[in-house]
């Protein structure tokens, strides 16, 4: 296994480091999105119940106790509950564009790597089969065939290792677009509801 490695030459070894940066975005993306889908219900409903009871520094520091891009959002409806609802909704939607990046961060560069990783196997691929191909013009010909289908054997190595790395990471790169579009989405229906909690019951108190 080491030796097909070496064999593999830098282009394996480039693949293998991207299929370790590929490996701890992964983790690091699914930890992130888990510990926001826990917090934010728990988030949402201490928030709610504070502003029903009129109670708005205690809804702001709940926010601050649990930084995340929901959070923000929540910190900054209740911090512009007084203006209009047209200008209320006009700020969430800034301060929701400026988090959507918090929620895609390095999901773009796994995308990436979904996508180089087999071409840097197929160029691989090619630069194996022109050494192995090589050998073969050089001495006009070879007495034994297994030489030559072991350099081209050597040389598929880095196609292969490519698409072990690129089939998982496109796999996951759409599950955490996926996941970003849904929490954008969910945290647009539950600002809507806090906004309609403060036209309701809390911004003249």
């Amino acid at each position: 296994m080491l030796d097909l490695i070496v064999k593999g030459g830098i282009v394996l070894w480039t693949i293998m480091l991207l299929s370790v940066i590929a490996v701890v975005i992964i983790i690091e993306r699914y930890m992130y999105f888990r510990k926001i889908r826990t917090d934010e219900e728990k988030l949402f409903l201490r928030v709610k119940s504070a502003i029903a009871k009129g109670h708005f520094d205690e809804a702001l520091a709940i926010c601050d106790a649990s930084p995340s891009p929901f959070s923000t959002l929540l910190k900054t409806g209740i911090e512009h509950r007084t203006r209009s609802p047209y200008e209320r909704k006009e700020v969430l939607k800034d301060t929701a564009a400026q988090e959507v990046p918090r929620l895609e961060k390095n999901i773009g560069a796994l995308g990436t790597i979904a996508h180089i990783a087999p071409l840097l196997g197929l160029l691989g691929t090619v630069t194996g089969n022109i050494k192995a191909f090589g050998v073969l013009g050089r001495f006009g010909s070879v007495g034994d065939p297994s030489i030559l289908a072991k350099g081209i054997s050597e040389a598929l190595i880095t196609t292969a290792a490519g698409l072990i790395v690129a089939i998982p990471a496109t796999i996951l790169y759409n599950a955490l677009t996926g996941r970003v579009n849904t929490l954008i989405v969910r945290m647009e229906n539950q600002v809507n509801e806090m906004t309609l909690m403060l036209e309701e019951g809390g911004a003249e108190k």
